[in-house]
């Protein structure tokens, strides 16, 4: 006789949330993560490769959604016969820690952590990067993830930051790393360069708008005019451009008796009544370059005699706002910096950057010395009223992009960096994108293709002092570099033995004999940035409705202990990026029971957001 099977009663309304520690509880009963890992030690290896999250924080709705996507790949290729190591891994270096750090300490510039001591401000950022790791196990084991947190990885680990270098002279080798000088958004509050896509921030703030005059050399009652939003940036001044094919006028100014000159479609901006001045002479903008103007201030003028102080031809100028003739500061925008160049009136290396690292003004800008750039606008616009070359004073409110972690306003400055050639590889990454299986494939087709075809060479350097250091020895010329791979390498090359550390407190003081006769070799001051992953994760933000459907898709027939209600506290939470109308949809349908509630649900979502993605 066949034996009895017995069934537990299906309770018709479970507690969901209870159901779920049972099964963890029993998970940890039989050691059921490290037996599944030791029953597949022997079978091939699937490789996962995870961005760690900053040991710093907490986790979040981000880490929740993405790690539980995560483990549901990995499980997968564990459930088809494959041995996939799970460590868990804490990033612990970067400007996320040191901002903590200088909050803390009431660290103001990069003065006050060279009067600290790199030493101790990095032993401050260690002290505090696994301060929360309990909590981390506790969230990530209650989401049911299996992942080793017992055999963890470090980003600080000595080890790890070897591997860093390793990788990073094979590029070396390969011909990929160069340093150059760039127009870099720049955070004065962290004293570092930063990328693109920490930029996001912007803020609504009021900031002068200002007219001012530049006499011709040759008649300083005729006057070219220049309008600017950034007065902090006339003390830079080295060139004017305008647009060679615009239509120019020289009027005069019946009140004053002056000559100014400017567009003719920006006349306006001037006056509004066309009985206060008198057009005297029309000209295109061709005609008006080489003429030399006398600048605003005498803090550079031996810089004539590079061609300096006169008018370039530029097509970024417009006739659309302003005066169609802008002044150009090189060191302070990239436009300005490329117009500058091309005439050769900079050095590629040193086109006019007055200010220090916390964006102070140096001793060379003595009416200003030691004055953070934006207090200074007031300051600049008084000098420049009583000097009667103010001949326009407004107010502008408009969007200004800040940096998030210091709440100060970002500037683009020229600063030389390092980069990595990402355009001499261009070609490889969109062929390898095109073996890729993206889900859903318009990803593949049109947003990554789209960014990796508009990639450029990627600043990875940071003026910082807590990260991995960058591996470079150079002369005092920079003419002698040399890059260390690993540990033992450095060993060879310094005579120095048994180093237990690599970060900048320890490996700085290093030295390599020159084999060009040059003194000994120091490190460069940079480290490593760590945000290159920001943009991918960005740009994947929207589509991250369509995976999550699809993974609704592939589990609930197969694993119904994995509860639906984990999923939709996840999607509810990417109402702070996406928008308010989510978390109300959400609200409305919460009871959710079956697959085809959680269905209509998400397509209620997508449809909101004109998202597409696979028919239901």
């Amino acid at each position: 006789m066949a034996q009895k099977t017995e069934f537990t009663n299906v309770i018709e309304n479970p507690d969901f949330s209870q159901e779920e520690v049972k099964i963890l509880k029993y998970w940890e009963q039989i050691n059921a993560f490290h037996k599944q890992l030791e029953l597949r030690k022997d079978c091939p290896r699937f490789i996962f490769y995870d961005g760690p999250p900053s040991a710093i924080g907490l986790p979040h709705y981000d880490h929740i959604c993405t790690g539980t996507i995560k483990d549901v790949v990995c499980r997968y290729f564990a459930m088809n016969g494959r041995y996939v190591e799970r460590r868990f891994g804490w990033d612990c270096h970067g400007l996320p820690v040191e901002n903590v750090i200088d909050k803390t300490l009431k660290i103001q510039h990069r003065s006050d952590i060279l009067k600290m001591g790199i030493d101790k401000y990095n032993h401050e950022c260690k002290a505090i990067v696994m301060r929360n790791v309990q909590e981390w196990r506790r969230i990530i084991g209650r989401l049911g993830r299996w992942i080793d947190f017992d055999n963890d990885y470090k980003t600080l680990d000595k080890s790890y930051m070897e591997s860093v270098w390793w990788v990073f002279k094979e590029m070396w080798q390969k011909g990929l790393i160069y340093r150059g000088c760039r127009i870099m958004p720049y955070s004065n509050g962290c004293s570092t360069v930063l990328s693109n896509f920490e930029t996001f921030y912007d803020k609504e703030v009021c900031d002068y708008a200002i007219v001012v005059t530049f006499p011709l050399i040759t008649d300083e009652t005729t006057k070219f005019v220049a309008w600017t939003t950034t007065p902090w940036k006339l003390p830079s001044n080295l060139a004017l451009a305008v647009h060679p094919d615009l239509d120019y006028v020289k009027l005069l100014d019946k009140a004053s008796n002056t000559h100014y000159i400017l567009a003719q479609s920006r006349i306006i901006e001037l006056y509004q009544d066309d009985k206060l001045y008198e057009i005297v002479q029309k000209f295109k903008g061709s005609e008006l370059v080489g003429i030399e103007y006398v600048p605003l201030f005498n803090y550079f003028l031996e810089r004539r005699e590079q061609g300096c102080f006169r008018v370039l031809a530029a097509n970024f100028v417009t006739s659309n706002d302003g005066t169609g003739i802008v002044h150009c500061a090189p060191g302070f925008g990239e436009d300005d910096y490329k117009a500058c160049l091309k005439v050769a009136i900079i050095n590629p290396s040193d086109p006019l950057v007055p200010i220090d690292s916390s964006g102070r003004f140096l001793e060379s800008v003595k009416d200003f010395s030691g004055m953070y750039v934006k207090d200074a606008d007031k300051e600049i616009r008084k000098v420049l009223k009583n000097n009667g070359r103010l001949i326009k004073d407004g107010e502008v409110k408009h969007n200004y992009p800040y940096c998030w972690r210091s709440q100060t306003p970002i500037i683009y400055k020229a600063i030389n960096c390092w980069f990595i050639k990402v355009t001499a590889i261009k070609d490889k990454l969109l062929a390898n994108n095109k073996k890729a299986r993206w889900i859903p494939s318009s990803i593949q087709e049109e947003r990554f293709h789209n960014w990796l075809d508009d990639a450029q060479d990627w600043c990875f350097s940071r003026n910082r002092f807590w990260g991995n250091p960058i591996p470079i020895w150079v002369s005092d010329d920079y003419e002698e570099m040399v890059c260390v791979g690993s540990i033992e390498e450095l060993q060879q090359l310094s005579g120095v033995e048994n180093i237990t550390d690599l970060h900048r407190e320890f490996i700085d003081r290093f030295t390599i004999p020159s084999k060009q006769g040059k003194g000994q070799l120091r490190r460069i001051e940079e480290v490593f940035g760590y945000i290159f992953k920001l943009y991918y994760y960005l740009q994947l933000q929207k589509n991250i409705f369509q995976r999550i459907l699809m993974i609704f898709k592939l589990i609930w027939k197969d694993f119904n202990k994995i509860h639906l209600h984990i999923y939709i506290q996840l999607i509810i939470s990417y109402q702070q990026q996406i928008g308010q109308s989510l978390i109300i949809v959400f609200q409305q349908r919460w009871n959710l029971r079956s697959y085809q509630d959680c269905v209509f649900t998400m397509a209620q979502c997508l449809q909101i957001f004109d998202l597409k993605y696979i028919k239901i």
